[in-house]
């Protein structure tokens, strides 16, 4: 029972979190980001099932329809298919990449990050000198070299991207690990005879969760950002499957004649990823704790 009450002392108050979520609905670009989001995939889930056209269908008599124009709402591609369609089922790849990669890019990043700043001495100097290598090459770069060797599918690139996504992570929460390790209720924790994978995972990381929270939006609009990258550059998803960044990429050829092709993906990804972000600014305003301190 001692064991148990010294622990509680390192857990986040109930209040604190009620104020941090108040906080959060206050901040105004970050609820129009949860909206927009929560939206976004909604549509891309749920939308294709209430079209008349599927994003595979072919009419060439139809071929760049623009926008508004008839019975296709988002205007027709170079072969004639609904762009509403393929915008949608894009979506859908699209943010699987983004919450994929960055779920495993989390789970990389923070293993690492609490291993290496719990231990600290030569693991931890081992751990964090190769997140410094691999941090020195340019990741778009990385990215790329590795895009060549494997095949491109959606499971493949989810991996790629969190392969070389997880080392910001990894540095964020090797910082936090050294810092509470030093604190009281850890140092009890230990001294009562807790396990070090215990205090590690059940006392340190649930106190490091707000920088960890803001890193991991963060990263689903990198992913999200990178996919379609490489995607435009012919390296990612490949048709016929659509992406937004395939997509983008497929109407290079076309910006003159049919500029709405380019338009409607570039838009959904430029919204898609500002959403993200003032989400993810408005968790780091609320969960500042110099802000509580206020």
């Amino acid at each position: 029972m001692a064991t148990v009450d010294v622990i509680q002392e390192g857990a986040i108050p109930l209040q604190h979190r009620n104020t941090a979520l108040r906080r959060f609905m206050s901040h105004r670009l970050a609820m129009f980001g949860v909206v927009t989001i929560v939206l976004l995939v909604a549509a891309c889930v749920f939308g294709p099932y209430f079209l008349t056209h599927n994003d595979t269908q072919v009419n060439i008599l139809a071929r760049f329809t623009p926008p508004l124009d008839g019975k296709y709402w988002f205007g027709t591609d170079q072969l004639g298919r609904d762009m509403l369609a393929r915008l949608l089922m894009a979506g859908r790849i699209s943010l699987a990449v983004g919450f994929g990669a960055m779920l495993i890019s989390m789970c990389i990043g923070v293993v690492v990050g609490v291993v290496a700043g719990y231990f600290g001495g030569s693991i931890g100097t081992l751990l964090m000198r190769f997140v410094d290598a691999v941090l020195c090459f340019p990741t778009i770069f990385l990215l790329l070299a590795l895009a060549a060797f494997i095949k491109p599918d959606v499971s493949s690139i989810i991996l790629l991207l969190a392969a070389t996504g997880w080392m910001e992570v990894a540095r964020i929460v090797e910082a936090q690990m050294r810092s509470l390790k030093q604190r009281d209720f850890a140092v009890a924790s230990l001294a009562l005879g807790a396990s070090s994978w215990r205090i590690m995972f059940r006392e340190l990381l649930p106190n490091a969760v707000a920088p960890i929270v803001v890193a991991a939006t963060l990263s689903v609009a990198y992913a999200i950002l990178m996919e379609s990258y490489i995607s435009f550059l012919g390296y990612g998803i490949q048709p016929p499957v659509p992406s937004w960044g395939n997509m983008l990429g497929g109407a290079q050829s076309y910006l003159r004649n049919a500029p709405w092709l380019a338009i409607l993906p570039g838009l959904m990804i430029t919204l898609s990823v500002t959403s993200i972000n003032f989400i993810g600014d408005g968790l780091r305003d609320a969960l500042d704790p110099k802000a509580e301190a206020q």
